[in-house]
């Protein structure tokens, strides 16, 4: 990987780790399914506003059929598992799952024929695995059937996540990735806004629920999509989404610092076996020769 993918990698390890704090703020706020369909509509919004600004328009009708496909499960099923599950899980259970994307991920690309992953990645990804189990453990609370409904939301969601991912690695790899992050945001927005008649928001939103879904759209989505979407065209989508490994560690050292979770001796050594996996993954075990594309 370049220094610039390295850069990438870990400025959406810190913005999704962050983003957990803000999904509950704005589920909150305006219900799980405006907190989808908006945050993706504002994504895509701000995608189209700032790209016809500095003459960069997204070019979507030729692109329209794999776009709505990455917008049906990257963007809406992926936010949908996250948003509704989230709440109903807990954070630490909703990471366990989030780190579950690139071993979905690894298995798809495999089935594709997209991406050879070499013994090395394979028990990197297993490390990384290992690893949130170690960081993360289980809750203690009882399982109930919400807790159920929002496991399966997340599965899931992560399932989405890593077809998308594979899907847009084959159909829209070499196209813009400002186009195909916000028409795909746009058609993840368009796709959910009707579910709003079956969930509607049923409070009136302050001030700071707005700014905190606009940090969900315009940062944590549109910023960080437009990175990814161009990670996953420079290192394959594999290794791309095991971001995801760091993300958890990330978060759940949030949850420590903003919701008093408390980290122990075992937490910490999974949190170093999840860092030892992604290096694995990622190939950057000197004097190793990397198999992966690049």
């Amino acid at each position: 990987m370049q220094q610039r993918d390295i850069a990438t990698y870990m400025f959406l390890a810190i913005a999704w780790g962050l983003s957990f704090l803000v999904i509950l703020k704005v589920v909150h706020a305006f219900g799980w399914v405006g907190a989808v369909s908006l945050r993706a509509l504002i994504a895509g919004s701000t995608l189209a506003i700032i790209g016809f600004l500095f003459g960069r328009a997204l070019r979507l009708r030729a692109l329209l059929k794999p776009l709505l496909v990455v917008g049906a499960t990257t963007v809406a099923g992926q936010l949908i598992g996250l948003s509704y599950g989230t709440p109903r899980v807990g954070t630490a259970m909703a990471a366990i799952f989030v780190a579950t994307i690139p071993l979905f991920s690894m298995i798809i690309g495999r089935i594709w024929g997209l991406e050879k992953i070499s013994s090395q990645g394979l028990v990197g990804l297993l490390l990384g695995l290992v690893g949130i189990v170690m960081l993360v453990g289980f809750p203690a609370q009882a399982v109930t059937a919400d807790f159920i409904h929002g496991c399966i939301a997340l599965l899931l969601g992560c399932v989405s996540a890593a077809y998308g991912s594979n899907y847009a690695s084959l159909h829209l790899r070499g196209d813009d990735p400002w186009t195909v992050t916000g028409g795909a945001f746009l058609c993840g927005g368009v796709l959910t806004l009707p579910l709003l008649l079956l969930v509607p928001i049923t409070q009136v939103p302050q001030t700071i629920d707005w700014l905190y879904l606009l940090v969900s759209g315009c940062l944590m989505s549109a910023t960080t999509y437009v990175l990814y979407f161009g990670l996953v065209e420079r290192i394959g989508a594999t290794r791309a989404i095991s971001v995801e490994f760091v993300v958890t560690l990330v978060a759940v050292v949030v949850g420590a610092l903003f919701l008093n979770e408390a980290l122990n001796l075992l937490q910490m050594v999974g949190g170093l076996v999840i860092l030892l996996g992604c290096v694995l993954v990622l190939g950057l075990v000197p004097g190793r020769k990397r198999r992966l594309p690049s």
